[in-house]
């Protein structure tokens, strides 16, 4: 299953081509499901609309920053983009909506961050006597260009360059750097051993839990008690990498399960107090990981152990 990806451009959305062709590649692990922009006018748009890709544009004039990024935010889900790749977007987006998205959005930046944030890269490059200037593929935060960087590729400032001819080369590494990372990152979210490291890190910080390996899985428990959670990558053939915890009983789980039967699944040899959820298809919602976690965690909890926990929670 294909990563679906959503493209926000407001201009010739060159990147955004690159990503678009990049897709086609039978082994690559995304696929665009929408190109957005906040120019109606944007020749990107063709691109993507004779490519088949689907298409949305509204002007961002007369409206509250807030505003037009909620309209953008209904279309990116009406989509059901499961990422989002800023290409080209001139837009400063608001906290709202990068929070939605935490994690899930990246953008490419003409500069080897954290050289030369925001605008006119190449020339301040050039200025400071750089022997590179070069671009950058980052994670989107609310501050401007300072998210996490995932990949950068220099590119040699030589003599007589103007930002003109510098920002020529750099666009031609901006074409290969930004479909490789977002390939990888996509990858990564599905990766078992990202996915392992996410739920360790989760199951760990709860109360005097520890990690052992049981049935041939890792599994998580309170020290010398009974576990609470196991993460399963593959066991006993079923292509499946997710997360087993506790739950209330048969009924719980057939709601699950009804509710929605591509992630929640019934563990072979666990019985009806467990539900499996799986973490592989690209749109984990970590937040309500934590919370199964959580409560699993309170199931087996001794009654002083969960009473502690409770109280801390109130502070």
């Amino acid at each position: 299953m294909k990563a679906k990806v959503a493209v926000l451009i407001s201009g010739a959305g060159t990147n955004m081509a690159a990503l678009l062709y990049a897709a086609k590649a039978a082994d690559c692990p995304y696929e665009l499901v929408l190109v957005a922009s906040n120019d109606p006018a944007a020749p990107g748009l063709k691109i993507a609309e004779a490519e088949g890709i689907a298409t949305w544009a509204h002007p961002h004039k007369g409206l509250t920053r807030a505003a037009f990024d909620a309209l953008v935010d209904e279309q990116l889900r009406s989509a059901n983009a499961e990422y989002v790749a800023l290409a080209g977007y001139m837009r400063i987006l608001s906290d709202d909506f990068v929070e939605r998205w935490e994690g899930r959005m990246l953008n490419i930046h003409p500069s080897l961050l954290p050289l030369y944030k925001g605008l006119e890269t190449h020339q301040r490059a050039i200025d400071a006597g750089d022997k590179f200037g070069g671009c950058s593929v980052h994670v989107v935060t609310p501050a401007l260009d300072d998210g996490p960087v995932l990949a950068q590729t220099p590119v040699a400032i030589v003599a007589g360059d103007t930002a003109a001819s510098l920002a020529e080369r750099v666009r031609f590494a901006e074409h290969q750097l930004y479909p490789a990372a977002l390939a990888a990152f996509v990858m990564r979210e599905r990766s078992p051993g990202y996915l392992r490291g996410r739920v360790r890190k989760l199951a760990l910080a709860l109360p005097e839990s520890d990690e052992v390996t049981s049935h041939g899985m890792p599994c998580f428990g309170i020290v010398k008690g009974k576990k609470f959670a196991y993460f399963t990558e593959d066991h006993h053939g079923d292509g499946k990498t997710a997360l087993l915890v506790k739950i209330s009983g048969a009924d719980e789980q057939a709601q699950l399960i009804e509710l929605d039967p591509d992630r929640y699944y019934r563990p072979a040899y666990f019985g009806d107090g467990w539900i499996g959820i799986r973490l592989d298809l690209g749109d984990t919602d970590w937040d309500a990981i934590a919370e199964w976690l959580r409560k699993s965690w309170l199931s087996i909890a001794p009654k002083k152990l969960a009473g502690l926990m409770a109280v801390a929670e109130e502070f």
